[in-house]
């Protein structure tokens, strides 16, 4: 799954990759191995609470309509509820307003043994804000840096980072909330600000670019997934958490008293 990261100090172009791409692998295919990497998932978060050492924050963004929802549910579809945090970061509220950008996030990062799933995230704020002019270029330049720097602190401090950028074409999206607008169970799902937002696709592409190119690193990579088909989004995904996970090297604690003699009555 490699070639669907961003490398460190390497120049992002969006319109380079293909967001119905299935790596030649078919529908039912794909949705079998889903299902076999979700049973791994949640033997590897067990795992991960039980031992206690490691803690894990993914990333997604996205445009409207691509899937964010979705992704949580379908990837960690049998993962224990307990062990999952969703943070959802909308409209920052007075209080929030009067700190800085990333305090209401720093609190909502994981503990130890935890997975956090952030759903839009720190990055809306050289996001949104750069694309709807909210505060002075110079100020979200800056802001770059102080990202990367909040992230290496996170790493340094045993959190493992991983980083999902759903990406589906302004045609699809299109197609997404036609949907949603043709369907009156939708209608909930659907935000008339929505068509304002899907005015700025272009700038709200060259924002993306930038900020992946910015703050892809070594500790807290950035992964373009192709999204137009949910399943290989789906999988995709999957695939690289569960080699992320794979990667800790984790096990069980070894037991420091000697159950053997224990009879429960």
């Amino acid at each position: 799954m490699e070639k669907y990261r961003v490398t460190p100090g390497a120049t992002l172009r969006l319109a380079d990759l293909d967001p119905a791409d299935t790596g030649g692998i078919d529908k039912a295919t794909a949705k079998a191995e889903t299902k076999t990497l979700n049973r791994r998932l949640e033997s590897q978060q067990e795992l991960l609470y039980a031992e206690g050492k490691h803690k894990v924050l993914i990333v997604l963004q996205a445009m409207d309509a691509a899937g964010k929802d979705g992704t949580i549910r379908h990837v960690f579809d049998r993962v224990n509820p307990q062990g999952v945090k969703v943070a959802s970061f909308k409209k920052p509220t007075s209080k929030e307003l009067s700190h800085d950008y990333l305090w209401r996030v720093h609190e909502h990062t994981p503990a130890t043994g935890e997975i956090t799933i952030f759903n839009r995230s720190h990055y809306e704020d050289v996001l949104i804000v750069r694309v709807l002019g909210l505060v002075p270029e110079d100020r979200w330049q800056r802001r770059y840096g102080h990202i990367r720097a909040f992230e290496q602190l996170l790493a340094d401090e045993g959190t493992t980072i991983r980083k999902f950028y759903l990406n589906i074409s302004k045609e699809e999206q299109r197609a997404r909330l036609q949907a949603r607008l043709d369907d009156p169970s939708k209608h909930w799902k659907f935000d008339v600000g929505d068509l304002d937002q899907r005015k700025l696709w272009d700038d709200y592409m060259a924002a993306y670019e930038t900020a992946m190119s910015e703050t892809s690193t070594e500790d807290a990579p950035w992964y373009v997934i192709p999204a137009e088909h949910k399943w290989y989004r789906n999988l995709v995904i999957s695939r690289i958490l569960v080699d992320t996970f794979d990667r800790l090297n984790m096990a069980f604690p070894e037991q420091t008293e000697d159950l053997s003699g224990i009879v429960v009555e």
